[in-house]
């Protein structure tokens, strides 16, 4: 097997894992924590869940990020960044840079200790805000998946 073979391999593990890790949270695990009697409950129990997935999530964004690059760059596919019917390459980038820096500076640095605090204030409201934000990284990670499998099998959306 080739390095681009062993790359593309990875990357779509790595795609496969972190992508479906939040989904599985967003339309698992936060709907039945939000189902918990007490809000508190929910707040302490999504804690300990996501904080068990926040390290499969930073190595598969790690695998996807490096794989991905190493693709571009095994096929000079720098060009391609150019090009509007490429925009999923773009989208690709964008959401793995949200995910990294959420993952390894915003996380770690800000948020754990500004929602823990807001939790304690208003931990429904929190809750609902943990909600939203799952749904719309899930949303913007599906548009992007779909443009970049279609895009990759050479059904450009718009512009050619």
């Amino acid at each position: 097997m080739n390095g681009y073979a062993l790359a593309r391999v990875l990357h779509v593990l790595g795609v496969v894992l972190w992508i479906g890790g939040v989904a599985m949270v967003t339309t698992v695990i936060i709907p039945a924590v939000r189902r918990f009697a007490s809000v508190e409950e929910q707040v302490a129990f999504f804690e300990r869940v996501e904080s068990r997935f926040a390290m499969q999530a930073r190595v598969t964004t790690l695998v996807t990020g490096l794989s991905g690059f190493y693709m571009l760059w095994v096929m000079d596919g720098w060009n391609r960044l150019l090009s509007p019917a490429h925009w999923w390459l773009h989208a690709m980038i964008l959401v793995w840079l949200v995910f990294t820096l959420m993952l390894f500076v915003l996380e770690p640095l800000i948020l754990h200790r500004w929602f823990e605090e807001r939790a304690k204030r208003d931990p429904e409201g929190t809750m609902a805000i943990i909600s939203r934000m799952h749904v719309f990284l899930l949303s913007i990670s599906l548009l992007t998946v779909a443009g970049a499998v279609a895009g990759s099998h050479g059904w450009f959306w718009f512009g050619t």
